[in-house]
Parts: structure tokens; sequence; C-alpha cells
């Protein structure tokens, strides 16, 4: 069973499911980070806090969608400040991953000697002026980054941040990274090579949205072929757990698969994932 992670013996992580909306087109991610919370609380032994309820999908712009979680978003923000200040470390379940438009900023202020490690089938690293759908979603790094006004706070440069696994890649995110502002690590056979290299000895916070995986192994909205088995992200989280992870947030794992409506069960996600939970 895993348990707390490669930290000092008085540290400890805190464990937060966001079941509120952010951009939601469906409403299995917010129940899915409820599910994952409380597995985690179970295999982890840890209490769960619980931020914001969920509300049916909008499918709105991107402003609208945004200025409707504004207020839950604070409030993740507030519980991150408080983790931080507390030199915990933030262990969050997430619908979307449009959430981090609120963790992220937090982390720049506290941890600004950290590197992101954004697992993700896409970039995410568009803005309001270059993405061609206006989905949230797709905008959380580059807000981050301050490269476009969230409301939500930046301060993480594009240089702090290494994409893992990304194959979905718009025109503005392939800029990006061919003008060596964003690293790409892809999937492949050079992926953890590649991914010790992009790390160096930098603490990390860590984020990995679901559909990094191939899709099948856990129901997520979107699917992308050339995904990481549960196998090969564990071996990445081998890699990552030799540096100190200062964060560790989950996104878009839904509760159900569509299709069938057939529960979904996180426990090999979770176990995957164990290098970065168990102690060392």
């Amino acid at each position: 069973m895993p348990t707390v992670k490669n930290l000092d013996s008085g540290s400890r992580i805190s464990l937060i499911a966001f079941v509120a909306r952010t951009a939601d087109r469906n409403p299995r991610g917010m129940a899915g980070a409820a599910l994952l919370g409380r597995a985690l609380a179970r295999q982890l032994g840890l209490p769960l806090q619980v931020i914001g309820q969920p509300q049916a999908p909008l499918h709105q712009s991107w402003q609208h969608e945004l200025d409707a979680a504004r207020s839950d978003l604070h409030a993740l923000a507030q519980a991150c400040e408080q983790v931080h200040a507390q030199h915990q470390i933030p262990l969050i379940a997430m619908g979307r991953c449009a959430s981090a438009l609120a963790t992220l900023p937090v982390l720049a202020r506290h941890r600004p000697d950290a590197l992101l490690v954004w697992f993700d089938a896409h970039g995410d690293a568009n803005t309001p002026a270059t993405s061609a759908t206006g989905y949230l979603g797709g905008m959380v790094l580059t807000a981050a980054a301050g490269l476009w006004d969230s409301g939500l706070g930046s301060g993480l440069p594009l240089a702090n941040i290494v994409l893992a696994g990304a194959r979905d890649l718009d025109p503005a995110e392939h800029g990006l990274i061919e003008r060596g502002l964003l690293r790409s690590v892809p999937p492949g056979a050079a992926m953890l090579v590649q991914l010790k290299a992009a790390i160096g000895n930098r603490p990390l916070y860590v984020h990995i949205d679901c559909d990094v995986l191939e899709p099948g192994i856990v129901p997520t909205e979107y699917r992308v072929p050339g995904g990481l088995t549960l196998e090969e992200l564990n071996a990445c989280c081998k890699v990552l757990a030799q540096n100190e992870i200062v964060g560790l947030e989950l996104a878009e794992f839904e509760a159900v698969w569509p299709e069938t409506g057939k529960a979904a069960v996180p426990d090999g996600l979770i176990a995957a994932l164990a290098p970065l939970l168990d102690a060392r």
C-alpha cells in the first residue's frame, strides 16, 4: 500500500479533492475527482479536504466558464496557500486540468525553484488569441506563465515547465517548442532518458492529466492514441521520484465509462503513481 513519499520526517501530504466545475462539458470529471480523492484517502490513510460542489456544465465561452468558476478557484488557491505555508505537500484530485489555473500561481510563489512536469496528451499552452476552440483547459500553462491574464495570478515561467507525453499539439504550441520556449518530452522509446535530462536535479511539481494514457485504460473525455501504458507511467514516476516532489495533482479521471455507465476503478492508476507516493 502506498504511503507518504520522500519527505522529511516531520512533513506530510495534504490531500484535496476539488470537485467544483471548471469548464466541464460533462459531469463525469467532477464525480471522478471525488472518487479518486476517496480512493487516495483510503489507500494512504489521509484525511480528505473536499472543495466545491459539482454543478451542471455550462457549455459557454472560456471567459464565461472562467468567471463562473472563479470563486471556487479562489477557494482552491487559498487551500494551496495554506498547504505550502505549512510546508506540506499538496496532493490534489481535480476534475479538469483547467483547475490548475488556481494551483500553479501558488506553486510559483512558494516554490520558484521547482519545475512543473505536465503529463498530458495536449500542450495546454494556447492563449485566448491563439486557441482555435476557445477551450479554457487548453490555456492553463500560458496563464500561469503570464502570457494572458486569468485574474488568478501567474509567475511560472515557461522555462520552468516540461511537457511530458504530449502528442496532440496545436500550431501555437508547436511554435513555443520549436523556439525553445517550452520543453517537450514526447512518448516513445527515449522518453525516460529525455525526461531525466529535462528535470535534472530540480524539485518537481507533477501534474498528470489522465488522457496522457493510452485510451481505454481509464475513462477520460479526450482520447488520443499513442499514450502511455500504466507500466510506462510507473517508469516515469520512478525517474521523477529521484528528485524532491513538492506537489502532485491528478486531473481528467472520469467516474464512469460513458459508453457503458460502468464505474471507473482508480486502483491501477494509483498503483502506477506509487513511486511518487511511497516513502523512501
